[in-house]
């Protein structure tokens, strides 16, 4: 039997009501997504786009206006669910008087970690991270790098199966963000599914299996991260002892130069120029 998708979105559809008037803003419009077992998936999209909300809708945290949402083939907003999520927020709040190491117990109980199992879970979440030798430090005096590393560990620390990362890498310098992205390249080696939201188009580029981008609410497209950035409509010529009589002359012609067509490929684009190819420019509102 195959197992369910890491999460399956159907027609999932946002409304919120603002202003006195209550005038319904939608954030999401009809929204279908299927977010397979194992991989780093991209979540993309402007600010304003829809992604962030996407996000707390599967997580339970606000109800969706229609459509349906599940995690490893359960229904989202249940406990069982959640329990085998991780979640890192885009902007998490941390007490300060903690230290880090005390951070990740706490949370570690709040996740239903066995008693017997706590200290070992704590270390583990902390060495994955590497924040071992500032474990002790109270969090108040963390770098943002730090900070979101902590965060990092709060979120795995009870081994969940699935983790959603809003932002990990926001105010976080590029040492920091390539930490951040060696973090999530282990995440996946150990087996589990990690959604990321992010700016930075170069890392996701390079960690995600697959990404999405949406814009106003609305997915605009979703595939492997090789095929969506391949432009099918244009094509390189790889040949091999070429002249520079060669070069000017046509595909037919270079044979007569003593040169050979050894491949035909497809050009990428960056993520970065395909993403802005698809937005419009979505706002927050």
């Amino acid at each position: 039997m195959t197992a369910a998708p890491a999460i399956e979105v159907r027609h999932l559809t946002k409304d919120f009501r603002v202003g006195l008037k209550g005038v319904k803003l939608r954030a999401v419009d009809d929204l279908s997504l299927s977010i397979p077992r194992g991989q780093v998936y991209g979540l993309l999209g402007p600010n304003g786009c829809g992604k962030s909300t996407t996000l707390k809708v599967v997580l339970g945290l606000v109800p969706a206006t229609a459509g349906e949402v599940s995690i490893l083939g359960l229904p989202s907003a249940t406990a069982e669910a959640r329990a085998r999520t991780g979640f890192l927020p885009e902007a998490p709040y941390f007490h300060k008087f903690l230290s880090g190491r005390e951070l990740v117990r706490y949370c570690a109980h709040l996740s239903g970690v066995p008693s017997d199992r706590v200290e070992a879970a704590v270390e583990e979440a902390v060495a994955l991270v590497d924040l071992r030798e500032a474990a002790g430090r109270l969090v108040g005096t963390y770098s943002k790098g730090m900070l979101q590393r902590i965060g990092l560990a709060q979120a795995i620390v009870h081994d969940p199966e699935l983790v959603i990362l809003d932002e990990p890498t926001a105010g976080v310098d590029p040492v920091g963000a390539a930490a951040i992205g060696r973090i999530i390249e282990a995440m996946r080696a150990r087996g589990k599914t990690v959604v990321l939201c992010s700016h930075l188009l170069g890392q996701v580029e390079q960690v995600c299996d697959r990404v999405a981008i949406m814009d106003k609410g609305r997915l605009v497209l979703e595939g492997a991260v090789a095929e969506v950035l391949e432009r099918r409509d244009r094509h390189v010529l790889t040949v091999d002892a070429l002249t520079p009589a060669a070069l000017a002359a046509a595909e037919a012609a270079l044979v007569a130069h003593g040169a050979r067509l050894s491949a035909v490929t497809h050009p990428r684009r960056s993520l970065e120029e395909l993403f802005r190819e698809l937005v419009t420019g979505s706002r927050d509102a």
